[in-house]
């Protein structure tokens, strides 16, 4: 007798789209040359790029953070740019339904769309090797830094008024709750949002400042949304961002954040987070940004102060007490927090009058090269990293916050997932207390379920004292 089949239930398709978009935007008034260059920088080598931002943006609001999830879902999307003499057609093949309401694309998603065209585009064409020699000087960089965000038309002239929020996109619903309380404190104080784009607490204080715009009749709140292409493929935008950003790489994506916004609040997180605070701790600690006025706020609910606590206390043991000078913690009020933003905003207003700077644009910080060279987290790069005493504390900051982003790429970034699935974890080498606290720290960081938004956290990395 033989055996009998058993069947496998397949796995239900999920419903497609294809449809035309003619982008507008600044896309609709490209020279035929323009568009030309456009399509052929889509038809080469950046296709498979610009398909896996666009499938992000066609997902907004997916609470995944695996890279490979939209593309598993969705097999067969596909995007092609098309030239018109009036500007450029794109065609999307089996786009997510989610994405269109009655045949039609949601009016959110199309700007979106929009943007991932015209920033991979422009970085291909304008950071290419032939236009991109300026690229290696710091002062370069950050005029490309300009550029690009000046393309993006987030460059704002009038009063300072724009918050950077950085926090987890893994994060508890206590927690969440608070960014949206910390966002409608904000947004009664006519402030702006600006975050990473994604889930958590990038969400969050933009839902709670669109009730408060909407109380104080404020005028064309922007929410600005920035990413890189090895983020926004894990963490798709939110549906209330209204300015999306990609910047080419992790590096200029966090110039972006410290040159465009006027005060940064901070909420709980994970590595990602770490990483972020690290870096504007290192750039801070700069004898030529002593004097620079920046507002820095870590805060969370009440339940969340011994995790601030243990971030305090890595931050002393790495980098000294000087470096707990340039933050303040405030647990559990958001109108304090708020009230904190507004007054050091004010002084950074006065601060950039005296100094003839302008308020768009942050141009009085020194970043210097360390903090703005891509850095590639090979194994053999991520167990060089000198985490050692007796460093200068923004050069430890550097490297510091390079192993952190050498996770966040092995927990959510497909090639930093390749490299760790080939040649197993990154090893992390430093002094004995350093990576004491720093394995400690990561630990807290898995039990607290920070690092990982569904399934079980299978660690990216070991800590080799």
């Amino acid at each position: 007798m033989e055996d009998a089949a058993i069947p496998v239930a397949a796995t239900p398709k999920l419903p497609t789209v294809d449809a035309r978009i003619f982008p507008s935007g600044g896309l609709d008034v490209l020279s035929r040359e323009e568009v030309a260059r456009l399509r052929d920088a889509s038809a080469g080598g950046m296709h498979e790029l610009l398909r896996r931002c666009a499938l992000a943006v066609l997902t907004t609001g997916s609470t995944t953070d695996d890279p490979r999830a939209a593309r598993e879902l969705y097999p067969d999307f596909d995007i092609q740019v098309h030239q018109l003499d009036r500007g450029l057609r794109l065609d999307l093949r089996n786009a997510p339904a989610m994405a269109f309401v009655d045949g039609v694309i949601i009016e959110g998603v199309a700007e979106l769309l929009a943007a991932v065209v015209r920033d991979l585009v422009y970085t291909a064409i304008e950071l290419a090797p032939d236009y991109a020699d300026e690229l290696d000087t710091s002062e370069g960089i950050t005029d490309a830094v300009f550029r690009l965000l000046r393309n993006a038309h987030v460059l704002h002239p009038g009063e300072p008024n724009l918050v950077v929020c950085w926090g987890g996109h893994s994060i508890s619903r206590d927690e969440y709750m608070y960014t949206k309380d910390v966002g409608y404190q904000l947004g009664l104080r006519g402030m702006d949002i600006c975050t990473g784009c994604g889930p958590g607490a990038m969400k969050g204080p933009m839902k709670g400042a669109t009730i408060a715009h909407a109380k104080q009749r404020c005028r064309d709140p922007r929410y600005i949304g920035i990413t890189e292409p090895g983020i926004i493929a894990a963490e798709s935008p939110n549906p209330i961002v209204n300015h999306l950003v990609i910047m080419p790489d992790i590096e200029k994506r966090l110039e972006s954040f410290v040159r465009l916004g006027h005060g940064i609040v901070v909420f709980a997180g994970g590595v990602g987070t770490a990483e972020e605070i690290l870096y504007l701790l290192g750039i801070l600690l700069r004898d030529e940004n002593e004097k620079l006025p920046f507002p820095l706020v870590l805060t969370g609910p009440t339940a969340a102060g011994p995790y601030f606590e243990q971030i305090d206390q890595f931050i002393r043991l790495t980098l000294g007490d000087a470096a707990t000078r340039r933050y303040r913690i405030i647990v559990g009020d958001p109108a304090e927090v708020a009230r904190t933003m507004a007054a050091g905003i004010e002084q950074v207003r006065r601060y950039r009058i005296a100094e003839k700077d302008s308020f768009f644009f942050n141009w009085s910080l020194d970043v210097p090269m360390e903090f703005q060279t891509p850095f590639v987290p090979t194994h053999e790069a991520m167990a060089t990293l000198d985490l050692h005493h007796g460093r200068r504390p923004q050069d430890l900051a550097a490297d510091l916050r390079r192993a952190f982003s050498g996770i966040v790429a092995g927990n959510v970034k497909e090639e930093g997932m390749r490299r760790v699935e080939e040649f197993g974890p990154y090893q992390i080498h430093g002094d004995r207390d350093m990576m004491q606290a720093l394995d400690a720290l990561l630990r807290a960081f898995v039990e607290q379920r920070r690092m990982k938004i569904a399934g079980q956290y299978k660690p990216c990395y070991e800590i080799v004292s």
